[in-house]
């Protein structure tokens, strides 16, 4: 209210006049410096600059000492999930400690997002009083900060200069340039999120071009966990392979040494990752150890305790590879507040495809390999075991026309020698039909029983306990095939049996080859070549090999080595 001038002398209307000229040119010198401010906020398009902008020029419009920006999270427990200050000294932040969650007069802003102007800080019903070493603050002023209809957050201002009070002028100023503000952050984000994208698709671009290329030494599914964490910012960042809830297993880990014994032990089966695969739909929660729903894998040795998380499909329209999950510790839930999870959904879609094309590449080298073998196999069998066969039946019958014992002994030598080079060239054969690694073991055990079936004249039975597929590393897997082949081969060629039983079972860390027979057992005197190679081989991954054998009770061996290299003692 201004003074009525009637009835006043001129000292008293003298004054009345400077102070209106005095209000007007302040008032113009306010709005030209918001004005200024508005031209400032918009020329910075990284959001993290345009917040504190936004603080700063606050604080300068209305002479308040401190200014604060709440930014909303959306939760219960902590509306706030930043808070960007101006006028606190480093120093006094860490005396301060943790900063303001939105509970108290902060906390009445949210639920009622209008200004609120307050003489007294302290004198509030709502006010939680400050913690030690808070600098003392009176006046109050807080103003919501909104895009489009949203509150995004609130400004807060206190102490204004002078120790009066904040006016209705500076309400009004302030309530402009949270209008403004609320433009220019739509504007900051969105360009964040286009830079987001860049960044995805450069990823993606990535992915592509590191599994087209012939490098075998890149692990296909690390490199995509390793760059979903990298472009996401997320903490740690895991993938889960397998096509059904009760086949999942955690396979590749990144941002932290974990065991895969231990990764390999969950039980995936009622999880998140089992929940993704089922739905193909991506999920987002905001405390792993709070969700029913999820298996939070922060009691792992390493790991660190997670907060929130996204788990997207690792799979497109023709199957599912998997799931692709990224996770953030709570000190860091603001970048996972920043991440649309659209992006990350889309990246694993293109990253599957890619992994499929890169499979099928694999695989078309894998069947030239093959092809190659099986020629190799031929003309060993065809031309080279023909040839020495018939090398030998010379010297048998050459050793008949001499009637030199000592000659004779020798011809004999010379068979037995020719005919154990014949059994190793056929042990080579059997060699040749396992893959150096097989990205289906299953299928690779189930091809040789097949393969055996045509030389014992009948087909072993076989059975699988666990899970084989998942669980056997690419380092286990060749010797295990190569074991098999062997044990095939001395069954087909020594026990004439009439059944032959193949066991291949995981338990825990273990995988045990147990292959038996009911034929005529082994001789008293035989030689330990292939058993001596199937025991170097258990003993060469820690783990054992035993045989067991009764004349005319058939023999029976088992071979069980650690599932993969790291789980050996």
């Amino acid at each position: 209210m201004t003074t009525p001038l009637s009835g006043a002398d001129f000292d008293e209307l003298l004054r009345e006049v400077l102070a209106r000229v005095e209000g007007v040119l302040d008032e113009q010198a306010r709005l030209r410096l918001l004005l200024d401010a508005v031209v400032t906020m918009a020329a910075d398009l990284t959001l993290d600059g345009v917040l504190a902008r936004i603080v700063s020029i606050a604080s300068a419009l209305v002479d308040a000492r401190y200014a604060a920006l709440g930014i909303l999270s959306g939760g219960v427990e902590r509306p706030l999930r930043t808070f960007i200050h101006h006028g606190v000294t480093p120093g006094q932040v860490a005396e301060i400690g943790e900063l303001p969650a939105g509970h108290g007069l902060l906390g009445l802003i949210i639920e009622r997002p209008e200004p609120l102007r307050l003489h007294d800080i302290a004198a509030h019903p709502e006010s939680f009083g400050f913690p030690p070493h808070h600098p003392p603050m009176s006046s109050f002023l807080g103003v919501p900060v909104r895009i489009r209809d949203q509150v995004f957050g609130n400004l807060y201002l206190t102490e204004k200069s002078g120790g009066i009070d904040f006016t209705e002028q500076d309400e009004n100023v302030v309530v402009a340039l949270a209008a403004a503000a609320g433009v220019v952050i739509e504007n900051a984000r969105l360009y964040e999120r286009a830079a987001q994208r860049e960044h995805w698709l450069a990823a993606t671009a990535e992915i592509t071009r590191l599994l087209a290329s012939a490098n075998l030494e890149v692990d296909p599914l690390q490199t995509v966990a390793d760059l979903a964490r990298e472009v996401s910012g997320a903490d740690v960042s895991w993938i889960v392979v397998g096509a059904g809830s009760d086949e999942l297993v955690l396979r590749v880990v990144s941002g932290l040494e974990a065991d895969p014994v231990a990764m390999r032990s969950l039980a995936l089966e009622e999880s998140l990752a089992s929940s993704v695969v089922r739905t193909g739909e991506a999920v987002s929660v905001d405390d792993l150890a709070a969700d029913t729903r999820a298996l939070d894998p922060s009691g792992l040795l390493g790991w660190p305790r997670l907060g929130p998380a996204i788990v997207v499909p690792l799979g497109s329209a023709t199957g599912s590879e998997g799931v692709l999950a990224l996770a953030w510790t709570h000190q860091h839930r603001d970048r996972f507040h920043d991440v649309d999870s659209s992006l990350p959904a889309s990246f694993a879609e293109q990253a599957a495809l890619a992994l499929q094309v890169a499979r099928a590449r694999r695989d078309q080298q894998r069947l030239a390999v093959l092809q190659d073998r099986d020629r190799i196999g031929r003309d060993l069998h065809d031309l080279v075991i023909q040839r020495l066969f018939a090398v030998g039946l010379g010297l048998q019958s050459t050793s008949r026309l001499t009637d030199r014992p000592e000659v004779a002994d020798r011809l004999d030598q010379a068979v037995d020698d020719l005919d154990a080079t014949i059994k190793d060239i056929r042990r080579s054969i059997f060699g040749l039909g396992a893959l150096e690694s097989s990205a289906d073991l299953q299928a690779e055990v189930t091809r040789l029983v097949e393969r055996a079936a045509a030389t014992l004249k009948f087909r072993p039975s076989l059975r699988f306990e666990g899970p084989v597929r998942t669980m056997v590393g690419e380092d286990v897997a060749p010797d295990l095939l190569a074991v098999l082949a062997e044990a095939l081969s001395n069954a087909s060629r020594h026990a004439a049996a009439s059944a032959v039983d193949v066991v291949v079972a995981v338990t825990g860390a273990e995988v045990a080859l147990t292959v038996g027979d009911n034929g005529r057992g082994l001789p008293e005197e035989w030689r330990e070549s292939g058993v001596a190679n199937m025991r170097s081989r258990a003993e060469g991954h820690g783990g054992t090999f035993l045989l067991r054998s009764e004349p005319g009770g058939g023999t029976r061996l088992r071979w069980a080595v650690p599932t993969s290299a790291s789980a050996a003692p």
